[in-house]
């Protein structure tokens, strides 16, 4: 079913690219490619067959490629930004500035035609500058045949050579990779430290290695048997030194493999019917974490499904490797000597991706916080189901991010370039914490049901299109009924500060009481004013935020709409029909979901007050 749901999925863009293509349209890329490693000296071979679509309106008389292993070399862009940023990645640091020749990365291109035509092509850094032999005209196709060779740099961040596990190869970034263009042109970023934005197609990829090494990568193995599987060890040792492992991977923007002598490898058939696979590393430390992994993966699978839309790949890997945890396309690396807590947590985080990096593939370079906030997001959902922690608001931990940020002075807007932050921190908090509390309190705005809603009509509208900002909100807009433009304008484009106050409390007559608000910060949000009675009773006033133009639907008992507020007048007023001596506290928005900067002047009576 899964491979049928994926083909009718690539069969619908297809046709949607041919029959509106002034409208939305994508690039399109397969890659065969052929490689041979050396697990002597770290150095490889390979042959790339790059068929290009050019579904864009657009002709284009030149290409990039991306050559990240260029990055772990002294001097690069990667090794000074880390070197003069005020608070480098600690994995990083100054290690690429003492990296030996043979210890350095490097990915050079050997020999590029088009289309049989030999072309023109420059290295700077970490892309590859193509002047094209002839233009590729709108709707037309290019192959383009490659020879390359790279070396795999130690272990620095996220791709190398003999992790601080003992992992021998994490080889991601590893080949000469399309940049992908869109409806703003080129996105050829040099390779500094973030993250990445590919043009999907489909992989069939070679790997020759050593016969004692077990591959893990993107893509489903298409000769099990030749590699082992069913021979006796005479046959496999008749076969000589080296085995080929062959992987295709249907409609993904990325390839990726791991690759160690010790790997354990365990599959795992979840529900659903994706398999799901385990490599890890043959030590008594940490297998039994391992196997306790598998049937917490198969739970956020199953959770994702639910909550986000059905995972259209039949296969997902969790490999042990790289520096931490990055997502890949049918994969992720982890770190693997982690508790189990740890172990589940990073893995949520990392599949979740699958759904928010490769499926919708937003350019992380410039949307950074719909990828990781998102993710973040909703693994901390997972987390709370799957771990069953049952915490009222799984998402407190990014508030806190958010919130440290917005008064640390170094805020930066999220549309900030995700290379151009002035601090790796800040760039941190605003991605995943901000991000993450972008939804979360999107659920205050529009309703929690709608925000559910609207994730599953984003899937179902966006999967495999490279969504930007405004087709998010505009399929949260569509859900509620909502508008929303200024929630996205304020939150992702600006700095400005949500911060509403109980101005004043006072007695009106012997029968109510006048309450005044007053908005201090600049961003405009809807309130909900809780108010408790001395005799236990609670109501909820809700004041709409007029430029909404729409009322969120009562979500508790004694929800009391009021008036709306327009966001130019500071102060807000409203009358309780019950004396002050009966009211026992008043706050401003009680669930916490709305991020304000300042709670102190949430609540009343305040803490100061109630200690005098």
């Amino acid at each position: 079913m899964k491979k049928i749901f994926l083909s009718l999925t690539v069969l619908a863009t297809s046709f949607m690219v041919a029959q509106n293509n002034t409208s939305y349209w994508q690039q399109h890329a397969d890659y065969k490619m052929e490689v041979d490693m050396n697990v002597e000296n770290f150095l490889y071979t390979g042959t790339q067959e790059l068929e290009y679509t050019n579904n864009s309106p657009d002709t284009l008389n030149k290409v990039f490629y991306h050559l990240f292993f260029n990055a772990f070399q002294p001097g690069s862009e990667m090794d000074v930004r880390s070197r003069t940023i005020q608070d480098p990645d600690r994995r990083v640091g100054d290690r690429i500035s003492k990296l030996t020749p043979e210890q350095q990365g490097f990915l050079r291109v050997s020999s590029l035609t088009q289309n049989g035509k030999k072309l023109t092509y420059e290295e700077v850094g970490t892309v590859l500058e193509v002047q094209l032999q002839e233009p590729i005209l709108p709707g037309e196709k290019s192959l383009f045949k490659m020879e390359f060779k790279g070396q795999v740099p130690e272990q620095i961040r996220r791709s190398g050579r003999n992790n601080t596990e003992g992992v021998a190869l994490s080889m991601s970034q590893w080949y000469p990779k399309l940049a992908e263009y869109d409806f703003q042109g080129w996105h050829a970023d040099p390779y500094i430290g973030r993250e990445f934005h590919g043009v999907w197609g489909d992989f069939d990829v070679k790997l020759t290695i050593d016969k004692n090494y077990t591959v893990a990568a993107t893509g489903y193995l298409q000769n099990a048997d030749e590699i082992g599987h069913g021979y006796s060890e005479e046959e496999i040792d008749a076969k000589g030194d080296t085995h080929t492992w062959h992987f295709v991977a249907p409609k993904v923007h990325d390839f990726t493999w791991a690759a160690d002598p010790e790997y354990i490898h365990d599959v795992r058939i979840a529900k659903d019917g994706t398999e799901l696979h385990f490599f890890y590393k043959d030590n008594e430390e940490i297998k039994e974490n391992w196997k306790r992994l598998q049937s917490k993966t198969e739970e956020l699978l199953l959770f994702f499904n639910e909550k986000i839309g059905p995972y259209p790949w039949d296969q997902y890997t969790v490999a042990q490797g790289g520096d931490g945890g990055m997502e890949y396309a049918m994969l992720t690396l982890i770190t693997g000597e982690r508790s189990i807590q740890s172990l589940v947590g990073v893995t949520a985080h990392e599949m979740a991706h699958a759904w928010f990096q490769h499926l919708m593939a937003t350019n992380e370079s410039k949307h950074e916080w719909m990828d990781e906030g998102f993710t973040s997001f909703i693994s901390s959902k997972a987390m709370n189901r799957v771990m069953q922690t049952d915490a009222e608001n799984p998402h407190t931990g990014s508030y806190r991010g958010y919130l440290q940020l917005a008064n640390s002075g170094v805020e930066q807007p999220q549309t900030t370039h995700a290379d151009r932050y002035s601090l790796n921190a800040a760039y941190g908090a605003t991605a995943y914490s901000k991000g993450a509390v972008f939804l979360a309190q999107l659920g205050y705005v529009i309703g929690r049901e709608n925000l559910d809603k609207t994730l599953k009509r984003y899937y179902q509208d966006w999967k495999f299109k490279h969504p930007t900002p405004n087709d998010f909100i505009r399929v949260a807009e569509k859900v509620s009924g909502a508008e929303l433009d200024w929630y996205l304008m304020d939150w992702t484009q600006t700095t400005n500060q949500i911060d509403y106050a109980i101005k004043n409390v006072e007695e009106a007559d012997e029968n109510s009481t006048k309450i005044t608000l007053e908005r201090i910060g600049e961003m405009p949000m809807p309130v909900e004013l809780s108010i408790r009675f001395a005799n236990g009773d609670h109501q909820i006033h809700y004041i709409p935020l007029q430029m909404m133009r729409w009322e969120k639907e009562p979500e508790t008992e004694n929800w009391i709409q009021e008036k709306d507020w327009a966001w130019a007048y500071p102060t807000y007023e409203l009358s309780i029909d019950s004396p002050l001596s009966e009211i026992e506290s008043i706050e401003i928005d009680d669930t916490k979901l709305m991020a304000d900067v300042n709670r102190e002047n949430n609540v009343y009576p305040s803490e100061t007050a109630e200690k005098e």
